[in-house]
């Protein structure tokens, strides 16, 4: 809209001032009155982005009868109430208490929603009175003590509280940005479910710091760690630069260092050409407030705005200074920040490189701890009061497995480095596995049919570009087609059509298809089993202890004690030796491999088989479900002599294969020859509980006995369970010496 039509509106929305004789001269005050609404609408237009919706049909102005002593005036909708020193008299006072109290009438018709935010009301009627002219020349107040005195009258109805609230508002050169992001919400017609705080406008205050620790598993997504206010939005500092970077759809610029301004003191000897992994390191303002000056920046975070909103940060940034933390105008809680670098690390591996040298020639380097950050690629951030003494410290450190935020009060992120390592040392003392496990997941079934939901904030990623996920289910195959699909704050929830309840799985997603498969010669398999060692093009990315969690539970979710701290070393144990099922790829989720069915609750007694040694044996190794339950069951002929062969006249069982005779005719000579395969392979085609022990053949099928589930080697899981050994006892009956 150009700006003599946004005119035509404002003119058209400006009420009608009605006087009554009380207050005088009454033609100059209306006239007063109509030409302070139209520069509060115009201020109101050039902060909020667009005209308000409604007007008031008329404002009475009238004498105010009982006003409070400290108060110029006040007022309810469509009344305004004034003192008027000397009758027939605009002087400079009323004019004043007439467009402060103006303000607060635009405000109830413009933004309803906000008309219980007395601190915001205050805040814009201040700000465009003119009285922060007046409030500059009064002796000088720091922001914490403008705080405190504000805490203590929150309505601002006393001259103390007006004068430590114009403090605030002095704290912006020109409009107060914080009021402009508030207008922008009436505008919008956000719900105003969180007030107007005194940290919001100054950027720090009395409560704008605590102390927070989280620490976030980089494949599940769990919390391992949570120790403070790791759910309290604060000023974030610089922490959030990496993302401005990951946002520029352009290679950032380098350029010129200057020695004069502020931002840009960035350590000692820096370049005279910067680039932004330099940047980075120095954590340096003046570069990215030079950037946005070039006009090549990012807006702020670009694609990444809508990760950073979708985990809490309070509202998007006005410029680079809010982006960057330079104004502590915008929060974000240390969880947001965790899972937000999740991402991060997920979509940008090249900036977490760029961040691994933080401790070598950053902000964290030349310490006594720097040492043990070997492998972490971390981020400081530091927010400052106005006489810039720290407030809060943050330190993001990112490994190959977590994501760790620390937050602390009063200091700066040198002053706690320490810490960091021994955080990272303790989540791993307290719990094992929590390495990368990756499988081949849901390859029987067809792609098309499976769905995905995210409860808490899904993304998938395309050439490092975080896409917004909706948030009920979607097709898989699309998400993973360029990229990886990761669900922050939740697990995935998976469904298909044999399971329409779903699946959880705590993980990343990603595409991976694998090579033709043909079986070995003499192999026959059914299509399922074909499927099964073909593998998938889906891969699933947990943690270690995750995987060996969800495949014990798929095996037996019943199992306890002794037996199932073996079966779960096992299992852990085949992750990492899945080549002889599928070479050079990851193991399965069917039986070809070792069932999986997404992520469970992990039991103490994974915890405990996870902080173990690893298993000396250099192989795979099997176990079965086993016992010694009788089974009987049959099966079409013509089913079994698909898989063996035409002409089988007799089926014996030992050592792990099926002996066989089948029938044969060469050269007019017909002859029995005996032939054998592994018995897993006719187990698992004709699906029986085990490797039978007989077989009777007939006439139309064949009937088969035995005992116990599973082919029958190794690990005996319902033998174990009876048995009441040690771990260490069971894995060696199973497998012998290593």
């Amino acid at each position: 809209m150009g700006w003599a039509a946004v005119t035509a509106v404002l003119f058209a929305a400006t009420p009608v001032f009605l006087t009554r004789g009380d207050v005088t001269p009454e033609a100059g005050l209306r006239a007063e009155a109509e030409a302070a609404w139209r520069a509060l609408e115009s201020r109101y237009v050039a902060e909020a982005g667009g005209a308000p919706a409604r007007a008031p049909a008329t404002i009475s102005l009238r004498r105010g009868e009982g006003l409070l002593p400290s108060r110029n005036g006040q007022g309810q909708p469509g009344v305004v109430e004034l003192r008027q020193g000397s009758p027939g008299v605009l002087d400079a006072r009323l004019r004043v208490a007439l467009r402060h109290e103006l303000a607060h009438q635009l405000l109830w018709w413009a933004c309803p929603a906000s008309s219980e935010d007395r601190l915001f009301h205050e805040s814009f009627a201040l700000a465009v009175s003119g009285e922060l002219a007046e409030w500059r020349e009064a002796p000088y107040l720091s922001l914490t003590n403008a705080a405190v005195e504000l805490a203590r009258a929150p309505n601002v109805d006393t001259p103390r509280a007006r004068r430590a609230l114009a403090r605030v508002l002095n704290e912006d050169a020109g409009f107060p940005s914080a009021l402009t992001r508030r207008l922008r919400q009436c505008q919008q017609g956000t719900r105003w479910t969180v007030p107007m705080s005194v940290e919001e406008l100054a950027g720090v205050g009395a409560r704008a710091a605590a102390s927070a620790t989280v620490v976030l598993s980089r494949h599940s997504g769990e919390v391992l760690l949570s120790e403070g206010e790791v759910r309290t939005a604060m000023p974030y500092g610089s922490t959030l630069k990496p993302f401005v970077v990951a946002g520029s759809t352009a290679p950032p610029p380098v350029l010129s260092a200057r020695k004069g301004p502020v931002e840009w003191a960035c350590g000692e000897g820096f370049p005279e050409r910067m680039d932004v992994k330099a940047a980075l390191l120095r954590s340096c303002n003046g570069y990215f407030l030079d950037w946005e000056g070039q006009g090549s920046a990012p807006r702020g975070f670009g694609a990444w705005g809508a990760v950073l909103s979708a985990v809490g940060l309070s509202s998007a940034p006005l410029d680079m200074a809010d982006a960057i933390g330079l104004r502590a105008n915008l929060r974000l809680s240390a969880w947001g920040l965790a899972q937000a670098y999740r991402l991060l690390a997920e979509a940008r591996p090249d900036l977490l490189a760029v961040l691994a040298d933080n401790a070598s020639r950053g902000t964290l380097s030349e310490l006594p701890a720097s040492k043990d950050y070997a492998g972490v690629a971390a981020k400081t951030g530091t927010v400052r009061d106005a006489e810039s003494r720290p407030v809060l410290g943050w330190i993001v450190a990112v490994d190959a497995d977590v994501v760790a935020v620390l937050a602390r009060p009063g200091k700066t992120p040198r002053a706690f480095a320490h810490e960091v390592p021994e955080v990272l040392a303790r989540v791993r003392s307290k719990r094992g596995g929590l390495d990368a496990a990756r499988v081949q997941v849901l390859g029987l079934l067809s792609p098309g049919a499976i769905e995905a939901r995210c409860r808490g904030a899904g993304f998938f990623l395309e050439g490092g570009t975080p896409h917004v996920l909706p948030g009920d289910f979607t097709k898989l195959e699309p998400l993973v087609e360029k990229g990886a699909a990761v669900c922050l704050g939740s697990p995935w929830r998976v469904r298909f059509p044999e399971v329409p309840e779903g699946r959880d799985y705590a993980g990343v997603f990603t595409k991976s298809p694998p090579p033709p498969y043909a079986p070995p010669p003499g192999v026959p398999t059914s299509p399922t089993a074909l499927k099964a060692r073909r593998g998938s093009d889906f891969l699933f990315r947990t943690t270690r202890l995750q995987y060996t969690a969800g495949g014990v539970t798929a095996e037996d979710a019943g199992l306890k004690g002794e037996a199932r701290v073996a079966l779960a070393r096992v299992v852990a144990h085949n992750e990492r030796h899945a080549d002889s099922r599928h070479p050079g790829r990851p193991v399965c989720d069917t039986t070809h491999c070792q069932a999986f069915r997404g992520t469970v609750r992990v039991s103490p007694e994974d915890e405990r088989a996870l902080r173990a040694p690893a298993l000396r044996w250099r192989r795979w190794l099997p176990f079965s479900q086993g016992g010694d339950a009788p089974w009987r069951q049959a099966r079409p002929r013509a089913q079994v002599e698909a898989l063996l062969g035409r002409g089988v006249t007799s089926l014996r069982f030992s050592e792990g294969r099926v002996h066989y005779l089948r029938t044969k005719h060469e050269g007019g000579a017909v002859y029995d020859a005996p032939e054998s395969l592994p018995c897993e392979v006719l187990r698992s085609a004709l699906k029986l509980p085990a490797c039978p022990r007989t077989a009777v053949l007939e006439d139309a099928r064949v009937s088969f006995q035995g005992q116990g589930q599973g082919h029958g080697e190794g690990l005996d899981v319902e033998a174990a369970k009876a048995r009441g050994w040690s771990q260490e006892r069971l894995l060696e009956d199973a497998y012998g010496s290593p």
